[in-house]
């Protein structure tokens, strides 16, 4: 297996993406205000869900079950096949719900320069912006977009988390456009050139630690029950193996705890984007 020199970045330098690389479209409403989108009606309930099929050659996957009643929602998540370790702690992913573009994962034909592999910018036209950061604890505004040490990490790992959702991504995934994208791809799985290439996003990280890994647009759901178990907010799981990073590294040291495989609740066989 080849080596690179993503693994010889300092842990500290996953703390240093400047905010202001992230698209100006990441940002949207903060603590429930929305900009000028309709309150969404607090009596109706809604369901919706996704099933993550890897990008860049990840081979992440996973599956998403939103429920929620008005703007008040709760993620379950479940990863498998990401990046398992960075600098001896498990490596973080960051993961978000994306709105306001076209709704789907982006295609291996996005990638614009030849490296081989769909960088965020390459991707956003597809699945737009951060509309929520499904963060494990504390703020899930597009402000939390990079804040690593509250993501979760590991090769494998399950998600539980109650949070508020802004108007207009709630709108976004009644009319279809709702994605759910998690970000980092082991650079061992690209190519030369993008295994050694720097983010567009802030040259002092490398470009694996910034790409969309895995992807799925929220649909309808069919389930009718929400899954049992599991904390209001944050993971939960044992040691697996895996690939992958995160889509940004903002604010401070890593602080994530071991996190593992866990059981999925709509599990199928995805196919290599």
């Amino acid at each position: 297996m080849r080596t690179s020199k993503f693994f010889a970045i300092p842990t500290v330098a996953l703390g240093a993406m400047l905010m202001t690389a992230a698209p100006a479209m990441a940002h949207s409403s903060h603590g429930g205000e929305t900009d000028g989108a309709a309150t969404s009606d607090s009596s109706q309930s809604w369901s919706f869900q996704a099933n993550l099929d890897p990008l860049n050659n990840s081979g992440t996957v996973g599956d998403v079950l939103i429920e929620g009643q008005g703007n008040q929602a709760t993620v379950y998540m479940t990863v498998d096949g990401a990046a398992e370790t960075f600098m001896d702690g498990p490596f973080p992913h960051a993961q978000h719900i994306h709105f306001g573009s076209q709704g789907i994962c982006p295609p291996a034909d996005a990638d614009q320069n030849g490296d081989g592999a769909v960088n965020v910018e390459e991707g956003a036209p597809f699945y737009g912006g951060i509309g929520s950061s499904l963060t494990i604890e504390g703020d899930t505004s597009a402000d939390s977009a990079l804040a690593v040490e509250r993501f979760p990490g590991g090769s494998s790992y399950t998600y539980e988390r109650s949070l508020e959702l802004p108007d207009d991504v709630v709108a976004s995934m009644v009319d279809g456009t709702g994605v759910v994208v998690v970000h980092g791809v082991d650079p061992t799985v690209l190519s030369e050139e993008a295994a050694n290439a720097q983010s567009e996003l802030d040259d002092s990280l490398p470009l694996a630690a910034t790409l969309p890994a895995a992807c799925g647009t929220l649909t309808g759901s069919q389930m009718e029950g929400m899954p049992e178990g599991g904390a209001d907010t944050g993971v939960a799981g044992g040691a697996s193996e895996g690939s992958g990073m995160a889509m940004a590294a903002g604010g401070g040291a890593l602080a994530l705890g071991a996190i593992g495989a866990g059981a999925y609740f709509m599990r199928r066989n995805p196919s290599e984007s």
